[in-house]
């Protein structure tokens, strides 16, 4: 059983023993309704879920028989219900709820082939039906959770076949399918015990190697890091050694952070199609999770991780430090959070598994684990005060975490620290999350300080100082109280909660607590109330108190708004004090209540006053309650009475017409002291009996009272008292039990996994109501609702009043008094019976327990409320209807008759917002080393626990009655709520707004209760729209009721309500206003975002007609969709809307589904040319979705069986277009929906980039899912010279599908109108002509190739050889679609393709423009790139070289666009054919034998590179201004070097290669070259021709990001070194900037001996002859000693220093700068000041020597003084925020020779 449920009120916990058989029960009931041979009976399994789910969630104890029947049973009706989305939502949500609590038990085979089927049936091909995409979209996340859930329960050899399935879609990385693939992987793959065997070495090394063929994609790297962290984490005996440098240095590179200067994101992320970003959940950030639990498993015993994890946390722990923050601190905060979570979870784990000792040699031991947490302390260490708050908070939950992993490391950190922020004067915000860290840590803390105590240890020093903090944090804490500082104050008030929760009850006996004598404690306890009192004084309301009913009790201040802890300090506080010291604070709080009244603290005091009475009530009652009671009876004395409030003289009002009125000051004090009083006494329970009469004088007066403020006060109070007789709550709730088991003065913490039925019961003791309590509650309801009722009554019906007033006044108290009494006993008073249709009352059913309280009154009395109530309100509705306080009270009565157990659910949703903010403070892990306990799951104090027990309590009362009849056909709801829901469904139309919402609210949460009344609301509410004369607040409050969940879901049931739902809208045309019609837009748009189908009963015939109603409907709405009709443009588009959901939706109904289908298809053709641009765009959806037989389709299996077929649309369609003209119009108005913005935008990538005039309502009308998950196109576009912006693919789909559908009279009727558009001047007219000729070209049609030899050839040749420009992007789309492969992963190659490139590869006549040229080959590169290079036939590779050919002899074109398309087109054609040879190595060499021309362009990329390395040196010399020294040579070469333009030419042409190589993502096949091209672009930075080194540079940047392997890697190692020594300075100045990132993302692949080439020659520029060179090389060792912590830095530390003090020395003795030459005193001083530089935040041993040497050069001539003047100052800043503790490093001498290098010596002294 569940701790929650035993520790329910006992007489609900006795109830809980049923639920085992009502759970059976469900089950059995499920299975019968389900019929394996009739699909549509799933239907009626759906509204059991919701049962279902009840039992889940009330923790109920069920056979597990039951839920495996229940199990199995969900998924054979998931995988049958393959249509049915909605269907499979709700079975797949709660099979993943079943399968996740009960996983470890069940043992079930479970085949994931039905779910790929479902995802790709429903979301991945293109003929969907017409489901909302809301419905879809959680669909798939449903699929996918099921998916997830289900992986650890995939049969052997699955593993196996889910590889084979998905490895052939990861074959070609620059295909989109590469992704789907790899998100399919991650999401099937199992990693379970039988699945261990597939996981191979090879299968490891082909990961990472796929992994490598896409660089710089986050999504990509999140698939693989994920699968890759799965493998690790369950498969802990494989051996991962020699793959270390390799996975660190992936994870390093994932986190995009600045390196040196440089940018903090990629430069160039692969585009991921937005459905697949959209499917597969991938946060497009770093995978930090899954990068933190690879880590975490990697460690063992005597593996090299925790060394390569120290090194990745070098470089990283940088960019924790608060002035580092930026976009990356998110993904570095995740990582953190996750890494300690994950220890966590793994030494959970190893500590269960112990006893079984399983794999004891992976398991962490000491050392291992001190580690790990040393290193993530440095993390913490730069976190804890970032300006990010997540990252504080983090790192506060973190330390309290890893300090019962290793508390001698994390505690004496935390200590110091805490002393730092009280010491610190200038950075404030320090403190409170100082404060923070200690209240979360608060338990280790005690730990430590008890165990080192009890064991004798010689560490008693330790156990002091942790003594001392805990004292140190309770006396500052009180300071920390200040009203103008909410968060400390909270955080302070945390602190105080955490420390008292952990310890036991105080006893008068006991002299002192565990760190603190008494009598000090007393003094304490004193200071801390007059600091509180302080506090509250000065407390200022954060808002002006309203006057309405609807205000809470008060409207707080932070205290009560921003979260629990104020109420929680008291609560606990109280509850742990002693009887003397309680007693000693009920005084000062009953001194402080009399004497103060603070109406801007009502709140706060109140529960002030709540805790007390809370912990004792019987001792605090007389000292808190009864003087409050007293003060408010005598101040209610001799004030006017009113006779409202139940006695029922009222009639002797005078006639002079002054009404009796209060003065505002003591209106102020009775409403304080009443509103206190109110919240005082909620847990007062028996003790109040005492004060009976007193307590009824006090409500009874209020009521009477003239003020409104007073009423409502004395409302409060007596909801108040009957919640405290009545209610279920527990009573000692604070009170510690039991003291720890081992150290007594700490209190005993709760797991609630360790529960079992034996153990003491430490459950609460709950306040059961006593006869007495029972006996005046039952007198407070005869008082307040009985007499209520019948005055309420008499006024209604007998009109008492003359004055208007009055009975307003009068109505107001008597309704409040209803609401009150009602509000207050809650579900206690019986709910209604309902009725059952065939008579006989069946036995009351029972799902779950729950009661709130004893039962009070009777249901009698509840039906009597209603029928009054429902008087009432047809009276106000009619005579009071503009009073909204009357109406609302009305509503409240109402909701709380009707909606039993409403008022429940409320505040269990209230108080559930309130744990989220669950604290780390009161959280125990369950991995705890400080003392050995075992534990299963967290531990809790025992408060906090009981706190759940009620909650849940709470929530099941709310629950229990809930469900009871929403599953039973026979019962019908109660008389009463149907007159009541007559009531609400008036008020939720009424004119004000405020009464509308609410009262739809109840109207809503009333019909789900019982679905039979829904139809009646549909009915009503659609009628409204209608009518055309409703005014605007009809309209808005039918469509806001109209509009929710409940209400949708039934219409796909429910014919009638269906179509009047439908028609509703449709005919509302005639409400003008704009409010309304954007409600009924809205309305119209949720309606298909949800839509869900129809099901199967709306097409059957219906008695007295001879068709069925639902032609008669299709009928009707296509009448509609006409132009003729002079709708609104609006309408006519959600007509047409309607028309295509319903003829799709009766597509699989043999009997009606052709004529519909038929008349649909021909009615979206003719809309094409429609004069309404919106319903255009729908037409095209529409067509999309209808045309799908496709008969005319040429397929390699039928190539003689095709004559026989034809499509059922053919005859309607073929009669539209072959009328006159059709065509032109149809292009003529299509054109028009094409807008060309002037500034040619490529951001907004996408099948329809700029249809910029439709807002998001209109586009979810108008487009379907489908449009958006079968995006074209199919390959990541990258190239800027290719805008597919203004090229719809859509448009193309439907000529494409057009010409499948109905042939080759297609192709004719098209033929002149396109010859027509294609030379059109206007850009629209051609974007529609590319469209269309790319559809017919895709088409692959039967008579298609007669057709392209007639005439299509010649249109392209046309195409190409047009002159003009603009156009020339929707030319290269329409290309690029005409070539893309078919099927669904692009494989199969289309009809044309081969006679497409042929044709773009003839040469252009001589006479050709550049435009021309430049045109030709960005066709050229749009082409290619949809090839699919593994699987390319011979021709297409001849091809390749033919062109590769010509490409390399026009690098040098003179023309610079011209130019830049070779270059595209070269990096497409070299990286297909890189891709081809590597996935086909044996087919390269018989191609040779075929083909001489291949072997000559076999070479290609030597000859680029040989020819680059020559030119470089060309175009250096040519370069004369920066060696001046050679300038005589110089001359006389350039004089005879006359080809330098056409070497420039070719450069440039080169640097966009490399550029286009790596934005597109196609580098990874090409490394050897981009090595080769290191140095030109490296040596090119600075030249005078300013194009060519503006390219160089954005190479160079684009390079600084590229990860070279293996041998790649050492090349470009050789490649830097010898550049590092160029003669020319700049070049060598450029190689140091490049080193910097270099070095950063290959630190885990260089080798050692290739670091120390690089740091030597580092070194040896320190000594350059040119300034820049040598103070670059100082920042770039800087940087390299931050991440190399190892011997490298350690020496060249010690070398520097001593080569300084040499200088120094000599310095001394000769005055005269004579000696060394200024470079070489330069570099050893930039090699000190490098030293101090590579450690900004820490102060090491070494550091104060090496910046007391580096201060007294600053008497040095220039370069150097400046030097050593900014080294300090930085050292300066970077030391500011710590100095006050890091400047006892120096000694006084130190310090002076500091001070005198800056003239701001006095702030750091």
């Amino acid at each position: 059983m569940h701790r929650y449920n035993a520790w329910l009120p006992p007489p609900v916990a006795l109830a809980t023993a049923k639920e085992k058989q009502s759970f059976a029960g469900v089950v059995s009931s499920v299975k019968e309704l389900y019929v394996s041979d009739d699909p549509e009976s799933v239907y009626s399994t759906l509204k059991w879920i919701s049962v279902i789910d009840l039992f889940i969630k009330a923790k109920s104890e069920v056979s597990l028989e039951d839920v495996a029947a229940l199990v199995e049973f969900g998924l054979k009706v998931f995988n049958a219900s393959q249509d049915k989305l909605y269907a499979q939502v709700r079975w797949g949500n709660v099979l993943v709820r079943l399968l996740n609590k009960f996983r470890k038990k069940l043992t079930l085979r479970v085949d994931w082939r039905p779910f790929y089927d479902t995802m790709v049936h429903t979301h991945f091909t293109r003929n969907t039906g017409p489901e909302g995409w809301r419905i879809r979209q959680r669909h798939f996340e449903t699929v996918t959770s099921l998916v997830r859930s289900c992986r650890r329960f995939f049969p052997p050899g699955s593993a196996h076949e889910i590889w084979s399935e998905f490895r052939s879609l990861l074959e070609n990385p620059w295909h989109n399918s590469a992704f789907e693939g790899s998100g399919f992987v991650r999401l099937f793959l199992p990693t379970n015990l039988d699945n261990q065997d597939f996981y191979s070495r090879e299968w490891i090394n082909e990961c990472i190697a796929l992994w490598d063929s896409i660089p710089s994609c986050q999504f990509w790297n999140s698939q693989w890091a994920s699968i890759m962290a799965r493998v690790i984490k369950n498969y802990k005996s494989k051996n991962w050694e020699d793959l270390l440098p390799e996975i660190f240095s992936r994870f390093l590179n994932m986190f995009e952070v600045p390196v040196a200067s440089g940018g903090g994101s990629y430069p160039f992320s692969i585009d991921v199609p937005r459905n697949t970003r959209f499917l597969f959940s991938n946060r497009s950030q770093t995978p930090a999770k899954a990068i933190a639990k690879s880590i975490v498993y990697l460690l063992k015993p005597g593996s090299l991780a925790q060394q390569h994890f120290d090194k990745l946390v070098n470089l990283l722990e940088q960019y924790y430090h608060p002035s580092n923050g930026g976009r990356w601190t998110y993904s570095l905060e995740r990582f953190l959070s996750h890494l300690v979570y994950a220890f966590r979870k793994r030494l959970q784990r190893e500590k269960e598994n112990t006893d079984s000792n399983k794999q004891i040699e992976f398991c962490l031991g000491q050392s291992e684990r001190e580690a790990f947490v040393s290193t993530v302390l440095k993390l913490i260490d730069r976190g804890q005060y970032s300006k990010n708050e997540q990252l504080s908070e983090t790192v506060a939950a973190a330390t309290s975490i890893l300090s019962y992993v290793e508390p001698s490391l994390v505690l004496p950190f935390l200590v110091t620290r805490f002393h730092m922020a009280l010491e610190t004067m200038t950075a404030t915000h320090q403190l409170k999350t100082a404060v923070t860290s200690v209240a979360f840590s608060g338990r280790s803390l005690f730990y430590m300080s008890l165990s080192a105590s009890s064991m004798e240890i010689d560490d008693d020093n330790d156990a002091n100082m942790f003594r001392d903090l805990l004292m140190t944090s309770l006396t500052n804490a009180l300071l920390g109280m200040d009203a103008n500082d909410p968060p400390k104050t909270l955080a302070t008030m945390q602190l105080i909660a955490s420390i008292f929760s952990n310890m036991a009850t105080m006893d008068d006996d006991t002299d002192n607590l565990s760190f603190m004598p008494a009598e000090q404690f007393s003094e304490w306890l004193d200071e801390f109330l007059c600091r509180l009192f302080s506090l509250l004084q000065h407390l200022e309301p954060s808002s002006v108190l309203n006057e309405d009913v609807h205000s809470p009790a008060t409207s707080g201040t932070f205290l009560v708004e921003d979260g629990p802890q104020y109420f929680c300090m008291l609560e606990i506080l109280f509850g742990r004090l002693s009887r003397s010291l309680y007693n000693q604070a009920v005084k000062k709080v009953s001194k402080f209540v009399k004497t103060n009244i603070l109406p801007g603290a009502i709140a706060e005091v109140g529960l002030l006053c709540c805790a007390c009475i809370h912990s004792h009530p019987e001792l605090s009652v007389n000292q808190i309650v009864e003087p409050l009671l007293s003060s408010v009876i005598s101040s209610l004395k001799g004030i006017p009475l009113t006779g409202f409030g139940g006695s029922g003289n009222f009639a002797g009002q005078p006639l002079n017409k002054t009404k009796a009125t209060l003065s505002p000051a003591l209106e102020t004090s009775i409403d304080y002291q009443l509103k206190v009083l109110s919240i005082a006494i909620s847990y007062g329970g028996p003790s109040l009996l005492h004060y009976k009469d007193q307590f009824k004088e006090a409500i009874h007066s209020a009521f009477e009272s003239p003020s409104w403020k007073v009423n409502i006060a004395g409302d409060q109070v007596l909801r108040a008292l009957l919640g405290s007789l009545v209610l279920y709550y527990p009573v000692d709730q604070y009170k510690s039990v039991s003291g720890h088991s081992s150290l007594a003065p700490l209190e005993e913490w709760i797991s609630n996994k360790d529960f079992s039925n034996d153990e003491p019961f430490m459950g609460p003791k709950w306040h059961i109501p006593s006869d007495e309590e029972i006996q005046f509650a039952n007198d407070l309801l005869n008082l307040h609702l009985e007499s209520a009722l019948d005055e309420l009554l008499k006024i209604c019906q007998d009109n008492i009043h003359s004055d208007p007033g009055n009975e307003k006044d009068h109505l107001k108290v008597t309704l409040l008094r209803i609401d009150s009494s009602l509000q207050g006993v809650l579900s206690c008073l019986p709910d209604f019976i309902p009725s059952f249709k065939n008579g006989e009352v069946e036995n009351p059913l029972f799902l779950i327990a729950g009661a709130t309280g004893s039962v009070v009154g009777s249901t009698k009395l509840r039906e009597k409320a209603a029928n009054i109530i429902h008087i009432a309100s047809k009276y106000l509705l009619e005579k009071k209807s503009d009073d909204s306080i009357l109406l609302l009270l009305l509503i409240r009565v109402i909701e709380a008759l009707g909606n039993y157990g409403s008022s429940e659910y409320e505040e269990w949703t209230n108080h559930r917002q309130a744990w989220k903010l669950e604290s780390v403070a009161i959280m125990e892990p369950p991995v705890n080393f400080i003392v050995p306990s075992h534990s299963k799951g967290k531990k809790r104090p025992r408060w906090a626990l009981v706190d759940k027990a009620y909650m849940h309590n709470t929530w099941r009362t709310s629950q229990s009655s809930y469900h009871l009849y929403r599953t039973s056909k026979n019962v019908s709801p109660p008389e009463n709520v149907n007159l009541l829901m007559g009531d609400l469904l008036n008020l939720c139309v009424h004119s004000y707004d405020t009464v509308r919402t609410l009262a739809g609210r109840s109207l809503v949460k009333m019909i789900k209760r019982w679905p039979s009344l829904i139809a009646k609301c549909v009915l009503t509410l659609t009628e409204n729209l209608r009518t055309p004369s409703s005014p605007e607040y009809l309209v808005l409050g039918s469509c806001a009721v109209l509009g929710t969940q409940t209400v949708l879901k039934h219409l796909t049931l429910d014919p009638k309500s269906f179509s009047s739902f439908l028609l509703g809208i449709l005919l509302s045309s005639q409400h003008e206003s704009l409010k309304s019609q954007k409600a009924i837009n809205e309305l119209f748009v949720k309606y298909n975002i949800y839509f869900a189908g129809i099901s199967r009963n709306m097409f059957r015939k219906s008695e007295g007609h001879s068709g069925t109603d639902f032609a008669a409907l299709v009928s009707e709405i296509g009448s509609m969709s006409f132009e003729s009709t002079n709708l609104h443009w609006r309408y006519n588009l959600m007509a047409n809307r309607v028309l295509l959901l319903l003829a799709i939706s009766s597509r699989n109904e043999p009997n009606l589904s052709s004529t519909i289908l038929n008349e649909a298809a021909g009615h979206f053709l003719k809309n094409l040319k429609s004069q309404l641009p919106q319903t255009r765009i729908l037409a095209i959806s529409a067509l999309n979705l209808l045309l799908k037989e496709s008969p005319y389709k040429l397929s390699a299996e039928s190539e003689n069986s095709q004559e026989n077929t034809k499509s059922s649309l053919e005859g309607t369609l073929t009669r539209i277009f072959q009328e006159e003209g059709f065509f032109s119009d149809t292009f003529d108005s299509l054109s028009n929906v094409h807008i060309i913005s002037d500034t040619e935008n490529s951001s907004s990538r996408g099948g329809h980039g700029n249809s910029s005039f439709q807002s998001l309502a209109d586009k979810s009308i108008t487009r379907f899912y489908f449009d958006f998950s079968s995006s074209w196109p199919r390959t990541p576009t990258w190239i800027s010279l290719l805008g597919t912006d203004t090229f719809y693919s859509s448009f193309a789909r439907i000529f494409k599908r057009l010409v499948q559908e109905c042939g080759v009279p297609v192709l004719l009727s098209l033929k002149t109108a396109l010859s027509e558009f294609v030379n059109a001047k206007e850009r629209s007219k051609q974007c529609v002509a590319a469209e269309a000729f790319a559809g017919l070209l895709h088409a692959d049609v039967i008579g298609l190739v007669e057709a392209w030899d007639s005439w299509m050839m010649a249109q392209l040749q046309d195409i190409l050889l047009a002159p003009s420009v603009e156009s020339i992007p929707e030319w290269a789309a329409c290309i690029r679609y005409a070539v893309t492969g078919k099927g669904k992963y692009g494989i199969k190659v289309p009809l044309l393709r081969q006679r497409i490139l042929d044709c773009l590869v003839e040469p252009l006549p001589q006479t050709a423009t550049t435009t021309v040229v430049a045109k030709r080959y960005s066709f050229l590169s749009a082409a290619l790139i949809e090839v699919s290079p593994p699987r390319m036939p011979l021709s297409e590779i001849q091809l390749h070289y033919k062109l590769l050919q010509e490409l390399l002899d026009n690098m040098s074109h003179p023309t610079a666009h011209v130019r830049e398309a070779i270059a595209v087109s070269l990096s497409v054609l070299c990286s297909n054919i890189r891709l081809h040879a590597s996935v086909n190595k044996d087919y390269s060499s018989e191609a040779g034998k075929n083909n001489m021309n291949i072997k000559s362009a076999e070479s290609w990329d030597q000859r680029l590179q040989e020819r680059a390395s020559e030119l470089v040196v060309s175009i250096q010399n040519a370069n004369p201004s920066d060696n001046v020294d050679n300038l005589a040579e110089t001359n006389t070469l350039s004089g005879s070097d006359s080809n330098s333009p056409d070497d420039v030419q070719w450069m440039e042409t080169l640097f966009h290669f490399v550029i286009s190589l790596m934005k597109s993502g196609r580098s990874a096949f090409l490394l050897d070259v981009l090595v080769g091209f290191l140095y030109p672009v490296i040596s090119l930075q600075e030249t005078s021709n300013k194009d060519l080194s503006m390219l160089a540079k954005a190479a160079f940047e684009l390079l600084k990001w590229r990860i070279f392997t293996d041998d790649h890697l050492r090349k470009a190692v050789s490649v830097l070194l010898s550049s590092a020594e160029d003669p020319n300075w700049r070049t060598r100045s450029a190689t140091l900037t490049f080193l910097r990132s270099f070095m950063y993302r290959h630190t885990f692949i260089l080798s050692n001996d290739e670091k120390q080439k690089i740091w030597k020659i580092v070194e040896k520029l320190l000594t350059d002859n040119q300034v820049e060179v040598r103070e670059h090389a100082a920042a770039v060792l800087a940087g390299l000693m931050k991440g190399e912590d190892g011997e490298l830095s350690k020496d060249f530390r010690e070398r520097a220093y001593t080569e300084a003090m040499k200088l120094q020395k000599r310095r001394k003795q000769r005055s005269s700068t004579g000696g060394s030459s200024v470079a070489s005193v330069h570099g050893r001083v930039l090699a000190l000041a490098a030293c101090v530089l590579s450690v900004p935040y820490d102060m090491p041993s070494w550091l104060p020597e090496h910046a007391t040497l580096l201060a007294r050069f600053v008497s040095e001539p220039s370069p150097v003084k400046s030097t050593v003047t900014k080294a300090v100052a930085e050292f300066r800043r970077t030391h500011a925020d710590t100095w006050s503790v890091q400047k006892d490093s120096f000694t006084e001498e130190q310090l002076e020779v500091l001070a005198d290098t800056s003239s701001s010596s006095s702030y750091f002294a």
